[in-house]
């Protein structure tokens, strides 16, 4: 299949846009904005424990509904005519999320660890298990993310920059024998020079990539470089989802329009893409037990029992 990739460069721009003002869901998809230090800050304590569903179950129930499910808490500010169906077609319940859960625990019998790192597909561990891959422009929170869902095992490192762009190979860490999670390098600023050599024949050829996970900033929406991501995504025939980042920033109004333009993109454009966006923030937790649940269900490793709308 002919790829049409190489019209638009990976790297997209080295400067930083800028950020541009909006007050109503109806305002456009920005197109630039002004990147942050990517500094991660780490949770406080209080926060750092609603990476056990343990304790999330013990929140007031407002809290708990808007942490397991985050488009909830935004239902309020939409429209009654704006369809809330793509936004809530994988609900899990608890029950499910636990048994996600339970593979984001380490054990003597299930190991969760760093594997190895590539730089070229060449390079890639001989790995059988189900992978899954996450993808995203520089700065998106891609490793924050990655380092949220392994949150429950605090001895497993992985690295965040304060520059966009440190991730410069493809990292690999094994979830026991359930499945694997593969950190790809960024692209766009500051992305590897090599970038497309490096990822494209991993994701184009890796034969256990059972889904990639490309990653958006809610704050900011899909940018031209990400436009690409998902062109390429469609050519590869695979199934992949969309996940996005740093919902807990900003104001509602810029999230929901942001949200909104997106699904309708991928509705109109996409046939391979998971109709739902997930929602997700690395700082407070928001979206990442149902991420950990969507990771299970389709690396196969788990089987839903309770699929009912909250």
């Amino acid at each position: 299949m002919a790829r049409k990739t190489e019209r638009c460069d990976w790297r997209d721009s080295e400067r930083e846009p800028r950020r541009e003002n909006t007050r109503t869901v109806e305002t456009r998809v920005r197109q630039s904005f002004p990147e942050d230090p990517g500094v991660f800050q780490a949770p406080p304590p209080s926060v750092q424990r609603l990476a056990s569903l343990q304790k999330v179950a013990a929140l007031p129930p407002h809290r708990k509904q808007s942490v397991l499910y985050p488009f909830s808490g935004l239902e309020a500010y939409l429209d009654r005519s704006v369809d809330r169906t793509p936004f809530q077609l994988f609900q899990p319940g608890l029950e499910d999320m636990a048994a996600a859960e339970r593979l984001f625990r380490c054990s003597p019998a299930h190991r969760i660890e760093y594997v190895a790192s590539a730089e070229r597909m060449a390079h890639a561990p001989a790995l059988t298990a189900p992978e899954v891959c996450f993808i995203g422009r520089s700065n998106v929170g891609k490793s924050s993310l990655i380092r949220s869902l392994f949150a429950l095992v605090p001895e497993l490192e992985v690295r965040v920059s304060k520059t966009p762009g440190h991730t410069k190979k493809m990292n690999f860490f094994r979830v026991g024998g359930a499945f694997t999670v593969v950190d790809m390098p960024g692209y766009g600023y500051r992305a590897p020079r090599d970038f497309v050599e490096m990822v494209e024949p991993y994701l184009f050829g890796r034969r256990n990539l059972v889904r990639t996970f490309l990653l958006v900033d809610g704050m900011v929406g899909l940018q031209d470089a990400d436009l690409v991501a998902v062109q390429m995504c469609e050519e590869t025939g695979s199934p992949f989802a969309v996940v996005v980042t740093k919902v807990d920033r900003g104001g509602s109004g810029v999230l929901l329009s942001n949200l909104l333009q997106l699904q309708e993109f991928l509705r109109a454009r996409t046939s391979r893409c998971f109709p739902q966006p997930l929602l997700t923030s690395a700082l407070d937790y928001s979206g990442i037990h149902l991420l950990r649940c969507f990771l299970a269900h389709v690396t196969g490793s788990i089987q839903l029992k309770d699929t009912a709308p909250r």
